[in-house]
C-alpha cells in the first residue's frame, strides 16, 4: 500500500491510499484534474471517496467525482452543506457505524470543527492495517487500538499564531477561529502520546498552516515525542504505507 499526497494545505486537501488493485480517495479538496493525474487516469481503480466535512478545501471536487462515476461517502448534514445536487453516488454515513468500500473497512467518528457534522476516519485494510485519519479538529476525546499508520493534522504553533496577532500580521478573530477548529502542535503531541504507538510505522502530519507552522520544527518535535518515522505531507509525496515495516 502507498499513501499519495495530492494536496495538504488550506488551498486544498486530497490523499490516496492505493495498492496494485484498488484505491481509496480521502478528501476531494483539489481540482479533479489533479486527482485524475495522481491516479494515472485510472478512475476505475477507485473503490470510493471519503470526505470529512463541507469546507471547500476538502470537498470542492465532490460534484466532479460523482459525475465521473465515483461514490462519495460523508454525513448527510455535510452533504447538505456542500450544496451538491442529490445523487445516488452520494452515500450518507453515520458516526460510529462502520461500512466497507472495496477492501477497506471504515469507521467514521466525531470530531470538533465548525461545520454541521464532521468526522474523522479509522480505516482498515489487510495491506496497511489500521490507519487513523484525523483532521480539522481542535482535539479528540478518543484513543485507538492497534494503529499501524497515522495521518493527523498538525496545523499551527500557538507561539507563532500569538506572535502574528501581537505584531498585527493576523487578526485576533482569525486566531480565535483557528483555536476552535484546528489542531495545534501541542494537542497533536498529546493525542499521539495518549495512543499505543508500538505497532505504528508512519506518522504523517497534514494540513499545516501556510503562515502559522514550521514544518521542520513540527517534524522534529513529533519524532522526539513518539520515536517514530514522521513525514510532513507535501503535494507529490508518496509514502510506503504497509501494515508492517517490510
Amino acid at each position: 500500500m502507498e499513501l499519495k499526497i495530492i494536496g495538504s494545505s488550506s488551498a486544498g486537501n486530497s490523499y490516496i491510499l492505493e495498492n496494485n488493485n484498488e484505491a481509496l480517495l480521502i478528501e476531494l479538496g483539489v481540482n479533479f484534474k489533479l486527482i485524475k493525474q495522481a491516479l494515472n487516469f485510472n478512475i476505475k481503480k477507485v473503490a470510493g471517496c471519503l470526505v470529512t466535512h463541507s469546507h471547500k478545501d476538502h470537498c470542492c471536487a465532490v460534484a466532479d467525482a460523482m459525475k465521473a462515476g465515483l461514490y462519495v461517502y460523508s454525513t448527510a448534514d455535510e452533504f447538505g452543506a456542500m450544496g451538491v445536487e442529490f445523487s445516488h453516488r452520494g452515500v450518507c454515513i453515520t458516526k460510529n457505524k462502520s461500512f466497507r468500500v472495496g477492501g477497506f473497512k471504515v469507521l467514521p467518528f466525531d470530531v470538533k470543527h465548525d461545520t454541521p457534522d464532521p468526522v474523522g476516519f479509522l480505516i482498515n485494510h489487510p495491506d496497511c492495517g489500521n490507519v487513523l485519519f484525523l483532521t480539522d479538529t481542535y482535539y479528540t476525546p478518543y484513543t485507538f487500538r492497534g494503529l499501524n499508520n497515522i495521518i493527523i493534522e498538525c496545523n499551527y504553533s500557538q507561539e507563532i499564531i500569538d506572535q502574528k496577532v501581537r505584531e498585527g500580521a493576523s487578526p485576533e478573530f482569525l486566531r480565535n477561529r483557528v483555536l476552535k477548529s484546528h489542531m495545534h502542535l501541542a494537542t497533536c503531541k498529546d493525542v499521539l502520546k495518549a495512543n499505543d504507538l508500538k505497532a505504528v510505522n508512519n506518522i504523517v502530519l497534514i494540513h499545516l498552516s501556510d503562515s502559522n507552522s514550521d514544518s521542520a520544527e513540527f517534524q522534529n518535535e513529533i519524532e522526539k515525542v513518539t520515536g517514530k518515522t514522521v513525514h510532513v505531507a507535501d503535494a507529490g509525496v508518496i509514502i510506503p504505507f504497509n501494515k508492517t515495516p517490510f
